[in-house]
């Protein structure tokens, strides 16, 4: 009586098991795969290229930037979402602004603006960039290629 009580209740806790919504199910059930919504979604319009000789500039251009996956109308979404990625490793972030009274090379890089706007691990961004000193141009260059090299 006895083993067939627990043979029952072995039964029971296996049918159960099986029965049970895949998410209530415990480790080693496999879970179903749910890709992440698209939370890294940017807008990308630069002006200017640097170009030395004035008139000579190309038109504005916006792009699109879709990251993990890489996606959008960038030409190389790939690489600048890599490069973002590199920016914002730890606690950094590729948006904020050069520290108010920071000590920047008095260098000027070019007449090439950039207004970056949307999403990025989930927080609003609306972050501008230009070249007009050494430190200007260091974030700029941090997020080349996701902004363009200057010249291209």
């Amino acid at each position: 009586m006895l083993r067939r009580t627990a043979a029952v209740l072995a039964g029971a806790a296996v049918l159960a098991a099986v029965a049970a919504p895949a998410a209530a199910r415990p480790w080693p059930w496999p879970r179903p795969i749910v890709p992440p919504a698209h939370q890294d979604q940017l807008t990308i319009t630069v002006t200017g290229d640097g170009a030395a000789v004035e008139g000579t500039e190309r038109a504005p251009r916006t792009y699109t930037l879709e990251c993990h996956p890489a996606g959008g109308s960038h030409p190389d979404p790939l690489a600048a979402c890599g490069a973002i990625d590199r920016a914002a490793k730890g606690a950094g972030d590729p948006w904020a602004p050069v520290p108010e009274g920071s000590m920047c090379a008095q260098v000027y890089g070019g007449s090439a603006v950039a207004r970056v706007t949307g999403t990025w691990r989930g927080a609003p961004v609306d972050a501008s960039f230009d070249r007009t000193d050494g430190c200007e141009i260091a974030r700029w260059d941090a997020l080349v290629p996701a902004l363009p090299h200057p010249g291209t």
